[in-house]
């Protein structure tokens, strides 16, 4: 990965973050795990996780609602003269690392 790669995906990450943290209602906990930035920085993706598990679907439904004021937030808040493209995904990394740490009872 390239170094003006990794910092886009590091700003997007914290600021991706920061808006979701401030917009999304108390009904689930959505937290930014990491962000994946194309080589031509035109696209990005934003990997989230959500607690509770059963808020999931809506919690992914309301992040992809919200894109376009997610851009707008990161435009403002992050100094990235043209934002990538984006899209939210689960990451599902995250959440078969926290089973495995549950099935081993830590």
């Amino acid at each position: 990965m390239l170094k003006r790669q990794a910092q886009f995906a590091e700003t997007i990450a914290h600021t991706a973050g920061e808006f979701f943290a401030r917009e999304a209602g108390r009904e689930s906990l959505i937290t930014v795990t990491r962000a994946e930035v194309a080589p031509d920085l035109k696209n990005a993706t934003i990997f989230i996780s959500v607690l509770p598990e059963a808020a999931e679907a809506k919690a992914l439904a309301f992040a992809k609602r919200e894109r376009s004021a997610l851009l707008n937030y990161i435009k403002g808040k992050s100094g990235i003269y043209r934002v990538p493209t984006l899209d939210v995904v689960i990451d599902y990394g995250e959440k078969n690392r926290r089973q495995v740490e549950e099935a081993l009872g830590r």
